[in-house]
């Protein structure tokens, strides 16, 4: 089982995504934790976003990871692309993903960019039709329209 663990580790290249400090107001005053959005992937094919909270930063950060790896997508590249346009809405953000041609390199900023990259995408052109800046929303809009790429 441990084995089998630490191959896992070995294969997936992890990348924080955003650290965020979180507060819960009691009557005994406020209690802060750490949330972090973590993208892994290794490269080949396979990525997953994960987010947790923990007391401090690391440990959030090794909890998003850990569900970042239990929600594992596979993502078909064709052509060192993706197979056809895609366009997807998940709660407020807005995202087109498109096939590029070999050589162009990712055309994608930020969330998108990253998440692409892991996955190992090498061409493609992302834009971001929303006005929202929510990254969490952003990544799980770029997850979901990847997840529906099969043909």
């Amino acid at each position: 089982m441990d084995s089998q663990l630490e191959q896992q580790n070995q294969e997936f290249e992890a990348r924080v995504l955003e650290i965020r400090r979180v507060t819960r107001v009691t009557a005994g005053g406020r209690h802060f934790r750490f949330r972090a959005a973590v993208v892994v992937g290794d490269r080949k094919g396979r990525v997953g976003f994960g987010v947790a909270k923990g007391r401090d930063v690391a440990q959030a950060i090794e909890k998003a990871t850990r569900k970042a790896k239990k929600n594992v997508i596979e993502v078909p590249i064709k052509n060192e692309t993706i197979p056809f346009d895609i366009q997807v809405k998940y709660k407020s953000a807005k995202l087109l993903l498109k096939p590029q041609k070999k050589g162009r390199g990712i055309i994608a900023g930020g969330v998108v960019r990253v998440i692409c990259e892991l996955a190992g995408i090498p061409n493609i052109t992302a834009k971001l039709l929303s006005k929202t800046n929510n990254k969490i929303n952003i990544a799980r809009a770029t997850m979901k329209a990847l997840s529906q790429l099969f043909v």
